[in-house]
Order: C-alpha cells, then sequence, then structure tokens
C-alpha cells in the first residue's frame, strides 16, 4: 500500500511543479517567491554492493530549485512505522545523489548531500520530530538534521494558509481512525463529505483568483480520489461518499476556460490558434498522466476525438 502513496507523492510533485516551493519553504524555513526554476532528476538510483549484484532504489523525489543560488533537495513519503532502516535508506539515497553529480578535479572528489527532508503521512508516538546525520571522517566529523513533516498535525485551514495544497491528497490521514464510524453512520459520513465539500470550494476559489491552475486543480482532485479509495478500501459508505464529491463536479480545464473566455469577448482568429495550442498542450498532459480514456481527454480538452487520438500516436513515434 506504500508504493500506492509513494505513487501518489510523485504525481502531485512531478505535475504540480509550483506547488513544491510553499511545502519546502514550511519545511526548510526558505523564502521561495514562486519565480523559480524546478529541475527534476531521475528518481533510479543503483547503491552499490559489495560481492552482490547492484539494487536498484527508487527514491520519491530528487530535484533543484533555481533561483539566487541553485539547492538541490530530496523528499521521502513515509506511512509506515518509524525504524532506524529509514535512516539508512535515507542516507543511502542521499550519498548515491550526491556521487551523480560529483566532480572529480586534479584527482579531487567534490559531492554536494542533498537538503532531505521526510513527510510522515502517519503520525506514532515514535515518530520523531527530525532525524540527524553524523558522519565521522578522518578529517572531523559532520553532522545535521534531517527534518520531518507530520502531515496529520496540519488542520484545512493551515494547510490552504500555508498554501500546502500537495498536502490535500493525504488529508484524508486526519481521519484515518474514524473510518469505521463513518462507514456505519450516515451523519458522521454527513460531516466528512461536508468537508471534502468545502476542500473542493476553496480549491474552485483559488483557480478562480488564478493562483492555481485548472489542471493542478484537477490533479489535487484525482490524487485525493485515489488515495481515499486506497486508504478505505475496506469502507464502501467512505470511498463511495467521498467518491461522490471528488468526482462529481465537471472539472474544467484551462483550455476549456480559456475557450469560454474567448467565446464571450469574441476574440479573433489569431487568439484562436492559441487557444488550439493550449488544448494540444493539456491534452498532452493527460495523455502523459494515463488516467483518463481518449473520450474523456477530448471531452475535458475541447479537442476532437481524432485530434486526441493524432496526438497520442505522435507521443509513441
Amino acid at each position: 500500500m506504500s508504493n500506492l502513496y509513494d505513487g501518489a507523492f510523485r504525481t502531485i510533485l512531478n505535475d504540480c511543479r509550483q506547488l513544491i516551493l510553499p511545502l519546502i519553504n514550511e519545511i526548510f524555513g526558505e523564502e521561495y517567491t514562486g519565480s523559480e526554476t524546478i529541475e527534476f532528476f531521475p528518481n533510479e538510483h543503483f547503491i552499490d554492493q559489495q560481492d552482490a549484484p547492484d539494487q536498484e532504489r527508487i527514491t520519491d523525489s530528487n530535484f533543484t530549485i533555481i533561483g539566487k543560488t541553485r539547492k538541490k533537495y530530496h523528499l521521502e513519503c513515509e506511512s509506515s512505522l518509524p525504524d532506524r532502516r529509514i535512516t539508512i535508506r535515507l542516507f543511502e539515497y542521499d550519498a548515491q545523489i550526491a556521487l551523480d553529480e560529483g566532480k572529480v578535479t586534479k584527482e579531487t572528489l567534490t559531492v554536494t548531500f542533498p537538503h532531505t527532508a521526510v513527510l510522515y503521512l502517519r503520525a506514532y508516538k515514535k515518530t520523531p520530530d527530525k532525524m540527524k546525520y553524523v558522519v565521522i571522517t578522518p578529517g572531523g566529523t559532520v553532522q545535521y538534521d534531517v527534518p520531518v513533516m507530520k502531515v496529520q498535525a496540519y488542520s484545512l485551514d493551515e494547510i490552504f494558509e500555508k498554501h500546502l495544497l500537495l498536502l490535500i491528497p493525504f488529508y484524508i490521514f486526519s481521519h484515518e481512525k474514524r473510518l469505521p464510524e463513518y462507514n456505519s453512520s450516515t451523519e458522521k459520513l454527513s460531516e466528512l463529505k461536508a468537508e471534502y465539500q468545502k476542500i473542493l470550494e476553496r480549491l474552485n476559489k483559488l483557480e478562480r483568483q488564478g493562483v492555481i491552475g485548472a489542471f493542478d486543480k484537477r490533479t489535487l482532485i484525482e490524487v485525493s480520489d485515489d488515495v481515499v479509495k486506497a486508504i478505505a478500501q475496506k469502507y464502501e459508505n467512505v470511498q463511495k461518499g467521498i467518491g461522490e464529491i471528488m468526482r462529481g463536479p465537471l472539472i474544467k480545464t484551462e483550455a476549456r476556460t480559456i475557450l469560454n473566455k474567448g467565446i464571450s469577448l469574441g476574440i479573433s482568429q489569431g487568439i484562436s490558434q492559441g487557444i488550439s495550442e493550449t488544448r494540444k498542450k493539456t491534452a498532452l498532459k493527460m495523455l502523459q498522466r494515463g488516467r483518463l480514456t481518449i473520450d474523456e481527454i477530448a471531452e475535458d480538452s475541447g479537442l476532437s476525438v481524432t485530434e486526441v487520438k493524432q496526438l497520442a500516436k505522435s507521443q509513441k513515434d
């Protein structure tokens, strides 16, 4: 099950990149403004092992933020009980990330370790507030903290106030212990549904304000639905109730929104060509996600089924 949550985390990181910056600001005390560039790197690394084949390990995220300076970050998403193996695994990842970009100049190897943090979806008594690396070398001892973010510690208001929208898909973990209660009580389930309705309304408001795009909103909603299905797989009423909220409204794509504005303003042919390009870009994003059918992508992007099929074919060629 943890693989599903890891996959959900990687999806929203890669598809909603500008929403990463508020998360980094919160965890590391940075002051990124949103104008910075985020450059992702491969998440697959091969850990060297003596007397055994190299072992492939997949990190949850590995990226550099380019602003006034360049800083490399490594984030891991965990839903399991903390143990020493997590810390060891983190250090292995960090060391390999550093080696991947290491430089040798006149027989001098220089490696830069990333800024690393862990997001715990579940908080236990054993969940630490931070981790620490202590590296004892012949040249001296180096030690530094690895921050820990406990997702359940954030209320819905805090998530929106601090713009930590990447946490929304995992907000259901705050209700995990009460899932049996929600499943058996219509009244309690209605309260949970009302909370998710508010989430949608607040996301809609942010879209209208231009704070987030239609594609980002759709991604957050789709991934939230996936996580709810996974965590509430034993609770049919919860799955159905939240699913109706998350999947119910027609989620407008950026292309559809631009098209509607174009119609109301009577925009000329030149702008219409721009709309067409936006439609194609949106459809390409959806094809790359692989979540929707050709017909669904055509409906949401405003393209014809034939045009979407041609785009899909061009992706394969």
